[in-house]
Formats: C-alpha cells, structure tokens, sequence
C-alpha cells in the first residue's frame, strides 16, 4: 500500500514563506502526476498545483507566481514552496499521487496564514 505523507505545514505571517514536503512510501519516479490540493472545511478539495512525468508544472491562477512545485525522485519526495503567503491561502494542503490509474493520498497538513 503506498502512503504519503506530508508535513510542513504551520502557522506563518502574510507575506511569509513555507515549504510543504509529501513523502511518499514507494517509488515516484513512474508517477504519471504528482498534485497539491487545499481543502477547507466542509469544502471540495481544490487543485493548487501539479507535476507530471516530465516535470511540467500546472498551477492555479490563486498560486501562480507565488508557489513552485518540485519533485525529487532519488528521496521519493513532492515539495510545494509557498511564497508571499496571504490569509486566503489558509487551509489544509493534501498531496496526490497518481500512478498507474490509481490515486493515493495523503492525511494532509494545515496551513494558517495571519494577517
């Protein structure tokens, strides 16, 4: 069973940086799309930002700019860098690994952005 787990998340000032990190259990250098979604409460999860196979990346217009999503696969690890952060960016952020038609995710990891 592959697990993922994140971490990094905390609380931080608005304008202040972040860095989420998604571990994964297995491999993830076959991973067809690597994602970061937010969730509020009682929301839908809503995408934030991807990575595909060949290390294109895809962000909403919300983050574009301000977060960069990389991967490394030797470490089997997914990271979203968060910049400038606003109070809106509040929420908890869930890693997403498909591979091989499945999708597998993560507990997620709560983001606080004061203002």
């Amino acid at each position: 069973q592959v697990q993922l787990v994140e971490s990094g998340g905390g609380l931080v000032q608005a304008g202040g940086s972040l860095r989420l990190a998604c571990v994964v259990s297995g491999s993830i250098s076959a991973a067809n799309y690597m994602r970061w979604y937010r969730q509020g409460p009682g929301d839908k999860r809503n995408w934030v930002a991807i990575i595909n196979s060949g290390d294109t990346t895809f962000y909403h217009d919300s983050v574009r700019g301000r977060f960069t999503i990389s991967r490394d696969n030797a470490k089997n690890t997914v990271y979203l860098q968060m910049s400038s952060l606003k109070p809106e960016d509040t929420d908890v952020y869930i890693c997403n690994l498909e591979i091989g038609g499945h999708n597998y995710w993560g507990q997620g990891t709560q983001v606080t952005v004061s203002s």
